[in-house]
């Protein structure tokens, strides 16, 4: 049985529960940015984390997600 990817993209959002975070990352040449919301698309933080193209912005981004946990 064949169904649309609007399907599985639906399915994936319904398993969304309040203990998750959600991070949407706006990425370009060279310098990406992040933003962290709820589980209700509420935006988490007035503050875009930016980080560059590199493996520095990389890790940079890795240390900064550990610190939320």
């Amino acid at each position: 049985m064949k169904f649309k990817q609007t399907d599985g993209q639906n399915q994936c959002i319904e398993r969304i529960t309040t203990s998750h975070l959600v991070v949407g990352i706006d990425i370009v040449k060279e310098t990406h940015v992040a933003q962290a919301t709820n589980f209700r698309g509420i935006v988490l933080s007035n503050r875009h984390l930016t980080f560059s193209n590199a493996i520095e912005g990389f890790e940079k981004y890795i240390r900064l997600g550990e610190e939320v946990k």
